[in-house]
């Protein structure tokens, strides 16, 4: 798509859509309060309501929002948002967004915290999951399907997200595997093409701040997130490993089964994954840990999302550096699909789920039914299973 000579502001973008700062708003706090499934659900929620459905972008642009924040530390679900917020609502929209998306799962995590504390255990959930799961599959497979046709533009492309899908299946790191597909894709442009690469090396900086004491306070706590925040590529269970090994093996904060806990917990619940933190600061310092942890881990999205928003087109406009986006938009999509092959593994566990998977996946593809409704239906088939099971 062409751009507007006369708008000079790298936001200023020609498909850009200025979006109301209070629809805005309430997107992301139902996103936030509903979305279940972590990263790969958030993605492909996002994709059909605002791309299919609202039209709030290209895909095409959420694409390449998608590969940007993959290439930067930190939650991808929420630097998605977050740059969604910064496209359709400029420094207002990305704070708006990011905000919206991830305080309604704070609250929730902090209250169920609070639960722990008190009681020393967690109410169950399994029926409720049960039914969820092989629906937030359909939904990663609606968006796979839907942006994989847009992403996958020749068949070179085709071969990079093949190689990207072996080397994800092989265990290469995430970061890795997304600089060797841009690498890869963007080689024929080089041959014909003299640009300097010196703004790509800006979506790739994630700061480390070291701490090296095994005492517990509250600076600690914030330095420790804001570590984590600012170094952890990949999802969720990225963090566990990163989790375990600073604040079970080395700090000797947690056990390992309090750890285990607090994923449980960033899973159970909708908005990001990295909640979790909430949870582990609510359990190490009551409500101002919780406050402190959760600010902690997610500040870098939001300074980082800042940093390289602006980029993103300068990035499109160059030949070279636009199909090294190419390539990691495939690989970005290569990682979903390993991800949505082990969450299928672990999700569709009877012939009851694999049938709501495939009517889940049948309803957005073919009947473009609301993927919110879909979790609900599928929350209430996993209690009524449950209760039957019961009796």
């Amino acid at each position: 798509m062409a751009e507007q000579p006369a708008l000079a502001s790298p936001e200023s973008i020609s498909e850009k859509r200025q979006v109301p700062l209070d629809e805005l708003a309430l997107f992301f706090l139902r996103l936030g309060t509903t979305a279940f499934g972590g990263p790969a659900a958030h993605i492909a929620i996002m994709e059909d309501e605002l791309v299919r459905r609202r039209k709030w972008l290209s895909r095409e642009k959420f694409l390449d929002l998608l590969g940007a924040s993959n290439l930067i530390p930190g939650p991808s679900s929420s630097e998605l948002a977050i740059h969604i917020g910064y496209l359709c609502g400029g420094w207002r929209g990305l704070l708006i967004a990011g905000i919206c998306f991830i305080v309604p799962a704070a609250l929730m995590v902090a209250g169920i915290g609070w639960l722990y504390v008190r009681f020393g255990k967690l109410t169950a959930t399994a029926g409720i999951l049960y039914g969820i799961k092989p629906v937030v599959i359909g939904v990663i497979l609606q968006a796979l399907w839907s942006l994989g046709r847009t992403a996958v533009k020749t068949t070179f492309l085709g071969f990079v997200a093949l190689l990207s899908l072996v080397l994800s299946v092989f265990g290469l790191h995430p970061l890795l595997l997304l600089l060797v597909a841009g690498a890869v894709a963007c080689a024929p442009a080089l041959r014909t093409s003299r640009v300097s690469f010196s703004v790509l090396p800006v979506l790739t900086i994630g700061g480390g701040i070291l701490t090296t004491t095994a005492s517990f306070s509250l600076l600690s706590l914030l330095l420790v997130f804001l570590k984590l925040g600012a170094t952890v590529f990949g999802s969720g269970y990225v963090l566990l490993a990163f989790l375990r090994a600073d604040l079970v093996t080395h700090r000797g904060w947690l056990t390992d089964a309090q750890l285990v806990d607090a994923v449980a917990v960033g899973q159970v619940t909708p908005g990001p994954v990295f909640t979790t933190a909430t949870f582990i600061g609510f359990i190490l310092g009551g409500i101002r840990g919780a406050v402190i942890s959760t600010v902690g881990i997610f500040l870098p999205a939001f300074l980082l999302v800042a940093v390289s928003g602006p980029l993103v087109p300068r990035i499109r406009k160059s030949k070279p550096a636009g199909a090294f986006l190419d390539g990691v938009n495939v690989a970005s999509l290569a990682l979903m699909a390993a991800v949505t092959w082990e969450l299928g593994r672990a999700s569709l566990v009877d012939t009851l789920t694999v049938l709501v998977a495939v009517a889940s996946s049948i309803g957005l593809l073919r009947f473009r039914v609301n993927s919110a409704w879909l979790v609900l239906v599928g929350a209430a088939i996993g209690l009524i299973t449950s209760v039957v099971h019961l009796r």
